[in-house]
């Protein structure tokens, strides 16, 4: 990494830019920041500010709002955690490539240590016209093994990152979590507000509670990320030697098999257990499942006086039949974290259940 002799001074203080902070990663972000005790800014498209958290609006593909937006602002930290999906994998590459050269460049006069950049598990699957469909590394994946020779968003910003950080001087990382679970609405990718979503239109209609995966994910091993996990890895990492310009797999430590699962989750969103229904000769995606149904959700709001009337805003169906329906396993190595020193740990059970009680509590879901 290159040094950056005019620099500013660094300041004794810590201050996080969070960008997206308003999503799955970006919000479990801001909890953690605010509760140590850092500055917190949060960027989004409409600015939101919260008791230690000053909301900054600007639009990601837009440099002139960027700089204008950053351009009194020194923060010491960047999580970067959002993305914008397109319709061809070239224009996911310049948009969101684009987002974080944009995005930091115009905090060129910033005394920036660290900037943290979220990916994912597509990173060894590739991308979404091309998921799971060319040579790929084998189960476990391990952060060393080399880039698929197929254009890939997450390979455009880790360079657009690491071209800035050998220009302005600060270290980086970057986070590779399988499917992220936490809480936000209106989010693009969020299998627990969809699951949650589906068990209450069953309940409420008297729908099977019908696994919409493929046999592979079904009856194979898997792993998935808690937003409140990844968020304390990003922290790590961007604070620790250990983490500085690395690449980094998160996952919550565990593995399980969804014909497992979907029944424990079933039980936590009251599902009869006569009408959970699993993996039965093909897959069924909750796209065609719920498609006749959605209509039904404005007067299951209205009925339990639930805060959010627009369907779209809690399910996302495409994304949740993206997951399941892979027909591999896919499984995901974290001994390069663990042997870095970050050990956190949580249970994917539990990380569903906190989530679905605290829907519940934000009145979601019933």
């Amino acid at each position: 990494m290159a040094s950056n002799e005019n620099a500013p001074t660094v300041p004794s203080t810590r201050t996080a830019l969070v960008v997206g902070a308003s999503g799955i990663t970006g919000s479990a972000l801001v909890e953690q920041l605010v509760a140590e005790g850092w500055e917190v800014l949060a960027l989004s498209r409409r600015a939101s500010s919260a008791p230690g958290v000053r909301g900054i609006a600007a639009d990601l593909r837009d440099p002139a709002s960027l700089a204008a937006a950053l351009a009194a602002e020194r923060p010491t930290h960047v999580y970067f955690t959002a993305w914008q999906r397109q319709a061809t994998e070239a224009e996911n590459i310049a948009v969101n490539g684009g987002m974080v050269r944009d995005l930091l460049a115009a905090l060129a006069h910033a005394p920036l240590q660290h900037v943290a950049l979220v990916t994912g598990l597509k990173h060894y699957l590739g991308p979404f016209e091309a998921y799971a469909a060319g040579e790929m590394p084998d189960t476990p994946f391990h952060e060393e093994e080399p880039r698929l020779d197929t254009p890939n968003f997450y390979y455009a910003q880790e360079d657009e990152l690491f071209a800035a950080a050998a220009t302005q001087g600060f270290t980086w990382s970057v986070h590779r979590s399988h499917t992220v679970i936490g809480y936000a609405v209106g989010n693009a990718m969020n299998m627990g507000s969809t699951i949650a979503v589906q068990a209450t239109l069953a309940n409420e209609l008297g729908l099977d509670f019908v696994f919409p995966g493929s046999e592979a994910q079904w009856n194979g091993l898997t792993d998935m990320t808690d937003a409140g996990v990844l968020a304390e890895q990003m922290v790590w990492a961007s604070t620790s030697p250990n983490g500085a310009d690395e690449a980094f797999n998160i996952v919550n430590g565990d593995v399980f098999r969804w014909r497992w699962m979907w029944p424990r989750l079933a039980a936590r969103l009251g599902v009869d257990p006569a009408r959970v229904v699993g993996f039965e000769g093909e897959a069924r995606p909750l796209e065609e499942q719920m498609r006749e149904h959605e209509s039904a959700w404005p007067a299951i709001a209205e009925k339990y006086d639930l805060a959010e009337a627009d369907i779209s805003r809690l399910a996302s169906w495409w994304h949740t039949d993206a997951d399941l329906g892979r027909a591999m396993e896919v499984v995901t190595d974290m001994g390069k974290s663990r042997e870095a020193g970050f050990l956190s740990f949580k249970r994917t059970e539990r990380a569903f259940a906190e989530l679905f009680e605290r829907y519940r509590a934000e009145r979601l879901i019933p």
